[in-house]
């Protein structure tokens, strides 16, 4: 099979690579459009465009038509039996030669594909608008990341009886790693507006009897402007920028919570559910969150973590002030998050799952081989 992103890989988009890694009956191939220089790019993953002005111009292209030469002779090539395109746009791409070629499709809308971009004025928001239900028609089975993303596909049209809600997962530890703790609050994200990391610092800066020690990882357009308001509040904030999965890993561990403070930016871009508030969770972190899109899936209100209102950070003061001063309080909550996650969000379990609609998107299917890309 064929996991399909336009962009292979955008280094903070480790959840597209740890979910392919971990199928077991499905043998992936990763293939992009283009090929984006991160951590999580691999030499052999198949870049449909070469670098160049003739592949950008051949890319443009499909973009445009929702079709390429060279995609249908590379697709023909790799020979899967199943197409898995990540986010709606990029599965509007792949969407009409997956089709010629009589290979089942599975899209997984994640967030901003179904509720930033759909609201988009003038002729690009119509445009996309009509890009997206024609994949949502086109495609076997729509999977959804979280049940506010699942309504959301069906308000841009999906078909109730094709959508699958199906988290992602996260790989769970054996043991909860004993490492000091060198930062009280961490953050791990990409600095734009829906994050929240504005509300997060000016949370902290109304915690001064110790000031919190805060870690913040991640790189994005807001990354400067939030530097300077760090500095302006007076917080301790230490900007360690992108990190790689195992550094980010560590920086947690590391942690006495992680603070999500994610919310609905103005031009209306939602998260889906949040990788990082399992991984933390999954370390026995508590999480200081939001009532946001999925997250209360994930963040059960003084049961796993601490769950405010949206664009509060009074509220997130509050909630960061309660478990900084009661360790016994971080202790429990972070074993009770531990434990929500291993039994419903375990990567290998989800990755078992995620196979099972596999199978049934390509139930009958005639597509090339039967199993040609199968181990």
């Amino acid at each position: 099979m064929a996991i399909w992103r336009s962009a292979m890989l955008l280094g903070s988009e480790t959840f597209i690579r740890a979910q392919g890694d971990s199928l077991t009956r499905w043998n992936p191939a990763y293939v992009g459009a283009t090929r984006i220089d991160s951590a999580l790019s691999r030499p052999d993953d198949v870049i449909v465009f070469p670098d160049g002005p003739a592949g950008r111009r051949e890319f443009l292209g499909l973009r445009l038509g929702g079709t390429s030469p060279r995609l249908r002779a590379v697709l023909s090539r790799v020979r899967p039996d199943l197409v898995h395109a990540h986010f709606g746009g990029d599965g509007w791409l792949v969407s009409r030669t997956a089709g010629h070629l009589g290979i089942p499709l599975i899209v997984t809308v994640h967030g901003h594909d179904v509720t930033r971009q759909p609201q988009s004025s003038g002729l690009h928001g119509l445009r996309y608008r009509r890009n997206l239900r024609a994949v949502f028609a086109r495609a076997a089975l729509v999977i959804a990341v979280s049940e506010v993303i699942r309504d959301r596909a069906e308000a841009c049209g999906a078909d109730p009886a094709k959508i699958r809600v199906h988290y992602t997962g996260v790989t769970v530890p054996p043991a909860v790693p004993m490492v000091p703790k060198r930062w009280d609050v961490a953050f791990v994200g990409r600095f734009v507006a829906k994050k929240g990391v504005d509300d997060l610092l000016t949370a902290l800066s109304r915690l001064t009897t110790p000031r919190p020690r805060a870690l913040l990882i991640g790189d994005g357009p807001l990354l400067p402007e939030m530097r300077v308001l760090a500095e302006q509040l007076g917080v301790d904030a230490t900007f360690v920028g992108g990190q790689p999965p195992d550094s980010v890993q560590r920086h947690l561990a590391e942690s006495r919570m992680l603070a999500a403070p994610s919310k609905t930016a103005p031009d209306g871009d939602t998260e889906g559910l949040p990788t990082t508030v399992l991984e933390a969770a999954a370390l026995g972190l508590p999480v200081i969150a939001t009532r946001h899109s999925g997250i209360p899936e994930a963040v059960l209100d003084n049961r796993t973590g601490l769950l405010t209102d949206e664009a509060d950070p009074t509220a997130l003061a509050a909630s960061m002030s309660r478990l900084l001063g009661d360790a016994d309080l971080r202790r429990r909550l972070g074993t009770q998050a531990r434990e929500h996650v291993q039994t419903h969000f375990d990567l290998r379990t989800q990755a078992q799952r995620l196979e099972s609609l596999y199978d049934e998107a390509t139930a009958g299917s005639h597509a090339f081989s039967a199993r040609s890309s199968r181990r």
